[in-house]
This record gives C-alpha cells, structure tokens and sequence, in this order.
C-alpha cells in the first residue's frame, strides 16, 4: 500500500511540473503577419491620388490597403462592424474611417495602427474631408453640420465649435428650413479651400454655405419649378412643371471643374444639375422659368431605380469646364440588368442645356457595391484621363481603363459591352484554384536555400509556401519577407510526353530538402517527381507505369526538372512522404493501397493490399528507423513476428480514415504487427504526428502505471519501485542516445473529430491501446497542426467546425489558448478550409476565397522580418517631394501664372495625380480654422478681428522701422485702403516713396517719442528698442538662410521624387 501511495504522490508530482509543457499563454501571440487578396465583404473606397494608394473597408470591420509594387496591407478594427464612410487624408498618411455605430477612427498608415477613436453621439448621414487639411465636415441625422480636426501630433480628433443646423440656416435665408431633415450630402466646393460647402438635405433642399462670409450664396430645391427636360441626346424646347417639394436626394457630386455645376441624384431616379453660381436662385425664385437647372433622365420609365452612387470626371479635351463624362450607378428602369452607366456630356454655351453625346452601359460581374476615379497623367501635351475601379460582391475588383471606356463612347455602333481588367492577385485562389497547398521550412545554410536562392537571388529564403492547382500546376513561393516572391512555376503536363492524368488536380504534396525533391500527387493517381537542383544538364527522366519503365529525353533547361513520372494504381493520392534519407518516397492512395517508391533508381519497392479491411482511404505516414525491434516484438504476445524487422531498416507507420495505425516494413511492405492498431471505439481519424519526447515515460505515463501497480504492487519492493520511476532516461535530450532508443521513446498523437490521444511508441507497435493522455472534444475537429519552439515540437493547434481554434501544449495536451477564425481574421469556417497550410516554425498559412493569410502563433517569432521588412503603406520621400512641388509650383503661379515645366512634369509623373494648382499648403489653413474655434451666427455683420498674437516670421512682412502714426487731416500723402493689396515689388522693395518730406508737429513729436519718467528711464527704454531691432535682423537673417537653403535643396528633392516614382508603379495600370 505504500508503494501504491508512493507511486501515486510522484506522478502527481510529476504532473504538476509538465502541466502545461514547455508553452506558456504568454509565449503566445496570434497575429496577422501578411494578408493576400480582397476580402469577400468588402463594401467601400476610397484612394489617396499622391501616394497611389486604394483603401477598400469591408463589412466586417476590415480594411484592405494596396499600392503598387505588391504593396499590400491588412487593418483590422477592434469593432467587426461595417465602414459606411472612408476617406484618406490626401498625402499625409492617414485615413479616416466611420463605422456603422458612428465610430469616428483615425489609422495611421505609416505605423500600421489606430492613432485614435472618436464616438459620436448621433447617426452620421454625410461626411467629407476637406481636402489638403485635417478638418473635416460630419453631418448628422438632426440636420446639423460640425466639424471635428485631427490633431497629428496629439493623436486626437477633436470637436471644434462650429456647427451649422437647420434654424440657423433659416435665419440667414430669410425663410423656414424643416429641422427634422438629416444631412446626406456634404461637399467642399473645388478651389474654395473648403471655405464654401454644399449641404443637401433628404428633402431636396441644397444650400452653398460660404463660411468666410458666414452666409448662403446658394439655395436649390424645395420649392416648385419649371425645369429644362435633357433625355438621351435631344433637349426638348418645350417646358413643363416639376415639384421639387419632398422630393428626396439620394446622390450629389460636383459635375463641373470650377465647381459651378452640381448634379443631384433623387429617390425617383431623376438626375438634377443645378447651376450653383447663379444668384438669381439663392433669391428663391418662386414663378417664372428658372434657368438654373437642368433634368436628365436615364429610362422614360414611370418606375425607376434610384440614384445611388453619382461621379464626374472633366473631359480635359475640351476647352470648358463643363464637359466630362457622368458615372450613374441606377436611375434605371426597374427590374432591369444591373450595370453600370457612363455618359458623355455637353453644355450649351449659355448653360442652359446639356446634350448627352454618348452613352455605354458596363455589365457588372456580380453585385455593385462601391466605384471610384483614378485620376491619371495622360500623354503629352497635358491631357488627362480618370481609370475606374468597380467593386462587386463577393470581393471583386475590376479595372475600366479611360482607353477602353473612350473606345466605347465614341464607338456607337458597338456593342455596349466592356471587358475590365480583374484586379491581379499575387497569389491565384480563384483562376486556376487551389487544390491542396503546404508550408515548408528549409533547412538554413543548407544546400537547399543556396540551390533555391538562385532562383530568387534577392530573398533570404527561410519559408516557402507551395499551393498545388486544379489545373495540376505548383507554385513555389519565397515567403522571407511580407511582399511574396515566385521562385518557380511548375506546369501539370510533361513537355513532349503523353502522360495520361498528368494535368488532373494536385491533391498532395511533399518536400525533401536532403535531396531537393518535390513529389506531387494528384486525383488521377499520378505521382510527379522534380529535381529543384536544376543546375544539371540532365535530359532524361523516367515514366514508370506498374507494368513498364522507360527513359525519355527531352531539354528541360534551368531551373527544377522533371526526375520521374509514376503512374501506378487508378486512385487519387492522399498522402506523400520521403523517407528520413530522402531516398524512398512512400506514396498513400484513396482506396487504403500504399506504395513504396525508390527514388534514386526511379522504380517500385513494393505495393501493398489494402492496409484497411475496409479500404479505407490513407491520410497520414510516417517514417522511423529502428536498428533492433527485434526484442520489443519478442516482448509481446505475438513474438512470432520476430522476424518481420531486419537491423538497419525503416518502419512506416500509416494511418487510415477510420483510426487504424499500420506499421509495416519499409523495405518488403510485411506487417510488424499482424493486426492494425485501433481505438477500442469508431473515430475519424485527421492526423498522426510522431513526437520527440522531452519527459520521461514514469513522467507521462500515468494512467499505464496506476493500472501496472494496482495488478502487482506487492511483486516489487520499494528501491525497485523507486527505480522504475526515475530509472528512464530523457532520452531525446541526449546527444550520444540510440536510434533505437530515439524510436521506441517516442510519442504518437492520433487527432480525430471528437478526440486526441497520446501514446507511447511502445504501446503501438505491440498492438496495446493504452493511453497517456486523452482529450475529448465538445464539437467536432477539422483539422490539425503541430508546431516548434526553439526547436523542439511544443504545442498542437486544432481547428474546430466552428471556426475556433485551440492551442494545446504537447506533451500533455493542456489547453493553453482559445480564438477563432472570426477573431483574427474575421472569416467564417468554410467547408474548403482543409486547403490550411502550416510549417514547424509556428506559422499558419490559410486560404478562403480571394484571400491568402499567413498567421504568427509564438510571441517574439519575427520570421517574416516585420516590421524592417513590411511594405510602405505611405512613403514619406514623396508626401515630402509632392508639397515641395505643389508649394513651388503655387508661388510659380503667383508670378507667372502658369507651372514650370519641369515641375509639371514631376508631378504629372505622379501616374494620375492631376495637382490641384488651387491646393493649399496645411498651413494656410489656419485662418479657415479660426473661423470654426467660433460659433458662425454671434454677429455676422462684424469685420475679422485682427487677433494679436505670435506668428512664424515671413520675410515679405519684415518692418525694422516703427510703425508710422496717424497722419494728421492736414497731410496731403494718398493713403492706401486696408483692402488693397501690394504689389510683388512692393512687398520684395517696400511701397514706393513717391510722396514729398513731411514736416512734423511738435505735437506729433511729442506724441511720438515723450516718455514719463526721468532720463534713466528713457534710456532703458532707448536700449530695449535697440535690443529688439537686433532681435529682428538675427531673426531675418536666420530666415534668409532658411529660404536659400531650401532653394538649394528642392532639385535634389525633386530628384528623390522622380526616382521614387520609377520604382513605384501601380502594378499593371
């Protein structure tokens, strides 16, 4: 009894010191290290014209950034709620997102990270960033206009005091607004520095509002009147009445370059144009003609869709600026193919009509859900033309380039029908798909890496994912760094051979990295062997069928090459794996058959029976060489099989579908054991993993030792007792063990649906279904992977039907961590995730639709080099080079009133930047700012208050003189008015001194320079004014060297920019 008690208190002691292995929570990490591909729920837009680069928000939270140059980027919001509003701040590297629950976020692009948050209290209707700042205008479902600043150096977004409602706007038109209308369009007028606004309301109601002014110079809508009718090419003379009252907005865009055209989309599917420099209307014309709007109809339907999306590109052919062409997503008849429309428009000279001149329809691919313009330089000469992103369901992004949608318009006895660009992934899911894939490891400093690296002679290779198609083609990736790089494609059929199957889809894969061979295996029971060191000049390979063997040659040249061709048995291959030497290939097919290849001399060892009675499929083996089996064979019952194993030979283990281990000898096919090891209960087996073990079996064995003791516990005294617990050696951590005792220490984890179960080596090859340790899942278990730290195996990961995942430590099969699928990647669990992918560094590689993942398990595992080695999502050389270039190019204006040509060519350069000579610099903001520190309706009749305080030093405003006084009535000098500016040379030379010498009162004199005080304090005063005179000319003298030395640096500034934008290409635009 005290043996038993003695035996029961150290295996709990031993228990306790491997509870969780050698993982910890806190060695865990699970993050999203690269992400390929568009999300399915992707719903919105939006794109920065400088940095070229396109954000597209999903409906889960998500939001994808791509640029050129394979630069990809995945962001992910603590909220998995849909983005209905996404906007860059132009050139500044930050990116302004508004969730479904109003959840106003800020990403900074160059960290990757969300800079801050901002939850406003009522639903946001419309929103617009104003462009070439950090303020930005919200509207509101209560009617109300705000507007809020990012702080970029505080990382805050902050509500500023300005607000426009509806009763204000009441007030300062003269008549009644309805309060209750919310907001759904909010526009900057172009050129206007946001200055002046469009605010549409859901009832019609659009008003221009001039915040400088801090008064309405438009106002459209909401009453009835009389509206010129443009369908389709002819403008009918005739009018007819049309009541705007109630009327409600769906769309709104600007419809002119100058911003004097506003074109309106209604609920009815009527399109509006509304000439918004007109004062006549702003006067709320109520009977008459009113010339200031225009309708356009797209059907003569009575039902009709309604307008949802409305954009305009200008026509830069053209000499006005009214011309273009208007992108209309509905508006059409009801019931009717779901496309997307694309007019060309001309304005009569009087603005009175406008002739639709062209006309093509865009057959969507699947369901729209959001488009947007590229603006792109064009060709010399100052042309330029706008591409056209489509987004459609599920996660589909096609490209009409302005090439493809000219053609079509000026083309009218064409058919209607465009073929976009799909958007090019870097890794094809969809055309071809992927069948079956793996994540493979090399060996660093191997021969390997060194044979693959000239292949990709940039990349450090370390990981190379390998998806195999359904076409019966293989990739092989280099995935050391975030942006993937192909090493090789290998096509399914053999050049000049006649190989039947060969193109059938791969449905298994396997590397060996000791010889550099890759087999494939495929549904057509076709098993493809590649030599990757293809630095041979070798011609020949070998087709061997079950009945045949020839050699065929043929010049395969650089690069991997064809070793063998087997075709065997007519029966998908479910499993491939390469003996420990790499010198045998073990090949497992659908019907439970395996056959065992010699890869050197390209032949058959031996095909096997069905290793299962029922022929159930093989879907896991492993191999193990043992030197001598022979005594543990003999300490089993069925010692007859002495024999089976000869010294120095491998052992394969097979596992089949219903949970049977085969163990068979890997030089004849005989079985070790004459019956399968199975569960005493049905399982469906996943997986079988052959594990190292670190602890000793009296450390693992628990539940094998209270059952052995309680059977003969008396039969050993208590030294023996104490020796067979600490007696067993760790043999795995010894350098000079046995491979006899390497092999028979080992462990074997059998994954199936509904359990896991750890056993010992021993206990499967002599038949014994004795457990170490086992776990039963509450919902059912797909898919498996093991995975290492510092080297050694150290957890299990588990995919559950669910989408949850579970990390378990290994050996003991404690449950360390629990997410999902939906967490980290915020994908639901498809019936095709078996397409995962993982390697023994603690990196999973996943695929679902569109999209390719690679997921980082272990904390402080930096394998893909992040973040040295991450894709710039903002480029801080350009944002620098493109102000530099916009700022010059304004003063250039100033002066000369065009841009030079060679800064037009550099921002031209910025492939479809058009530069906005109007924009301007952040810091001429500050006067626009200042008005919204204020609410806009205490007195609009006052003047701008000079407010006295601190500003930067501009050399044009230097005065070293005093300020001049108050001349006198009698003084015959022309004074110029406040409003009145100076002149380039007046502010370079100073205002000409054109008047004659002015005698001074005494008066003045002494109003001037007498001071109170005695004749000390007049000389402190005397020397403090010197003191600031000094202060000045040190200030302008710093400031002259500032402005020569940024003169002197902005060639070699605009130098970076052009060799920036080599390099930096929209991938194939």
């Amino acid at each position: 009894m005290f043996a038993k008690r003695l035996l029961q208190n150290t295996v709990h002691h031993s228990q306790q010191n491997v509870q969780h292995g050698n993982l910890k929570s806190e060695d865990l990490d699970l993050r999203v290290d690269i992400h390929y591909g568009i999300p399915s729920t992707a719903s919105v837009l939006a794109f920065d014209s400088i940095q070229r680069l396109l954000a597209i928000g999903t409906l889960d939270g998500r939001i994808k950034v791509i640029g050129g140059d394979g630069i990809e980027g995945l962001l992910i919001s603590p909220k998995q709620l849909p983005y209905k509003y996404l906007e860059f701040v132009q050139n500044q590297g930050f990116l302004i997102c508004i969730t479904n629950d109003n959840d106003i976020q800020v990403w900074n692009l160059e960290n990757r990270f969300l800079a801050c948050c901002l939850q406003w209290e009522s639903n946001i209707t419309a929103f617009s960033v104003i462009n070439g700042s950090h303020l930005m205008y919200i509207g509101d479902e209560y009617g109300l206009m705000s507007v809020i600043k990012y702080d970029a150096e505080d990382g805050k977004l902050l509500q500023l005091p300005y607000n426009i409602s509806a009763n204000s706007l009441s007030e300062a038109a003269g008549f009644s607004f309805p309060d209750d209308q919310p907001v759904v369009g909010i526009l900057p007028q172009p050129h206007s520095s946001g200055n002046r606004v469009i605010i549409a309301f859901a009832n019609g109601l659009i008003v221009l509002w001039d915040v400088s002014e801090a008064q309405i110079s438009f106002v459209g809508g909401g009453k009835d009147l009389h509206l010129k009718d443009a369908v389709d090419s002819d403008v009918h003379d005739d009018t007819f009445e049309h009541h705007l009252q109630g009327k409600e907005i769906s769309a709104i865009c600007w419809a002119s370059s100058d911003g004097s055209i506003l074109a309106v989309g209604y609920i009815d599917g009527d399109i509006l144009f509304w000439n918004t420099s007109s004062i006549a209307s702003s006067k709320g014309e109520q009977n008459g003609q009113n010339k200031n709007v225009v309708k356009l109809q797209l059907s003569s339907a009575e039902r009709r869709l309604p307008v949802i999306v409305l954009q305009w590109s200008p026509n830069y052919r053209s000499h006005s600026d009214y011309n273009g062409q208007l992108f209309i997503y509905g508006g059409d008849e009801i019931g009717s193919e779901e496309v997307l429309t694309v007019l060309s428009l001309e304005w009569s000279s009087g603005m009175e009509t406008v002739r639709c001149v062209a006309r093509v329809d865009l057959t969507l691919t699947g369901s729209f859900a959001d488009m947007i313009l590229l603006p792109t330089a064009g060709a010399a000469g100052g042309n330029h033309k706008a591409d056209l992103f489509v987004l459609t369901s599920p996660g589909q992004l096609h490209l009409y380039d302005d090439s493809i949608l000219s053609t079509l318009l000026s083309d009218q006895e064409r058919k209607q029908f465009a073929c976009p660009v799909e958007f090019p992934m870097l890794i094809p899911t969809a055309d071809p798909s992927i069948a079956v894939a793996k994540f493979s490891v090399l060996p660093t400093g191997g021969n390997s890496s060194k044979v693959l690296s000239e292949f990709a002679p940039m990349m450090k290779l370390g990981t190379t994912p390998t998806p195999g198609y359904q076409d019966g083609s293989v990739r092989i990736w280099d995935a050391s760094y975030p942006v993937l790089s192909l090493i090789c494609f290998l096509k399914g059929e053999v050049q000049g051979t006649n190989v039947a199957g060969s193109s059938a889809p791969v449905t298994t894969l396997n590397f060996c990295w000791h010889t550099l061979s890759l087999a494939v295996g495929n549904e057509c029971g076709v098993v493809r062997i590649y030599n990757l060191d293809g630095s041979s000049d070798k011609t020949n390979f070998h087709y061997v069928t079950e009945t045949k063997c020839e050699v065929q040659s043929f010049p395969q040249g650089k690069g991997p090459q064809y070793k063998a061709v087997f075709s065997l048995l007519k029966s998908p291959v479910q499993a491939l794996q390469f003996g420990n030497c790499g010198a045998k290939l073990a090949v497992g097919f659908e019907f439970g058959r395996v056959a065992v290849l010699d890869v050197t001399l390209s032949s058959i060892l031996f095909v096997t029976d069905s290793v299962s009675s029922l022929s159930s499929p093989t879907i896991s083996m492993s191999w193990l060489e043992f030197k001598n089996v022979r005594n543990l064979v003999k300490s089993s019952k069925h010692s007859e099989t002495e024999a089976a194993v000869k010294p120095e030979e491998e052992i394969l283990f097979i596992l089949t579908k219903d949970a049977k281990i085969i163990s068979i000898d890997g030089c004849n096919g005989k079985m070790i054991h004459p019956h399968p090891w199975h569960l005493k209960k049905e399982e469906t087996a996943l997986s079988m993993y052959i594990i190292e073990s670190s602890f000793s079996l009296s450390e693992l064995n628990y539940e094998e030792q209270l059952e052995e003791s309680g059977k003969d516990t008396t039969a050993k005294s208590e030294p023996e007792l104490a020796a067979s617990i600490t007696g067993t050696e760790h043999l795995f951590s010894s350098e000079t063990a046995s491979s006899q005792e390497y092999s028979l220490d080992a462990l074997v984890l059998l994954c199936c649906e509904k359990s896991l179960c750890l056993y010992s080596m021993k206990s499967v090859i002599q038949g014994k279904d004795k457990t170490i340790h086992k776990v039963k899942h509450t919902k059912p278990c797909c898919w498996t992977s093991t995975f290492k730290k510092e080297g050694r195996v150290c957890g299990l990961l588990l995919l559950f039907q669910t989408g949850d995942l579970e990390i378990r430590s290994l050996p003991d099969l404690e449950l360390v961590k629990e997410s999902s699928i939906v967490s980290i990647l915020r994908w639901n669990y498809k019936a095709n995730m078996d397409k995962l992918m993982t390697s023994d560094n603690a990196q999973v590689a996943l695929t679902s639709g569109c999209e390719v993942a690679f997921i980082s398990l272990l904390a402080g595992e930096n394998d893909f080099r992040i973040p040295e080695s991450l894709p710039c999502l903002h480029d801080r050389v350009l944002a620098a080079a493109a102000d530099a270039a916009l700022s010059f190019s304004s003063n250039q204006k100033k002066k000369q009133g065009t841009v030079p040509g060679i800064i037009g060519g550099i921002v031209k350069g910025f492939k479809g930047g058009k530069v906005n000579t109007f924009a301007t610099p952040e810091s001429n903001f500050t006067l626009l700012e200042s008005k919204f520190l204020k609410t806009p309706f205490k007195d609009t009749t006052q003047n701008v208050i000079n407010e006295q305080k601190d500003e930067e030093l501009d050399i044009d405003d230097i005065e070293i003189d005093e300020t001049p006084p108050v001349t006198s009535s009698s003084s015959h000098e022309a004074v110029k008015t406040k409003g009145e500016k100076e002149t380039d040379r007046e502010k370079l030379l100073g205002p000409l001194d054109d008047s004659t010498p002015r005698l001074r009162t005494p008066q003045e004199i002494i109003a001037k320079y007498r001071k109170a005080g005695d004749a000390s304090s007049a000389a402190s005063h005397a020397r403090n004014k010197l003191v600031e005179r000094q202060e000045k000319l040190e200030r302008i003298s710093r400031r002259t060297e500032e402005l020569q030395s940024g003169a002197e640096n902005f060639a070699s500034l605009a130098d970076e920019l052009v060799k920036a934008m080599e390099n930096r290409k929209w991938w194939q635009i």
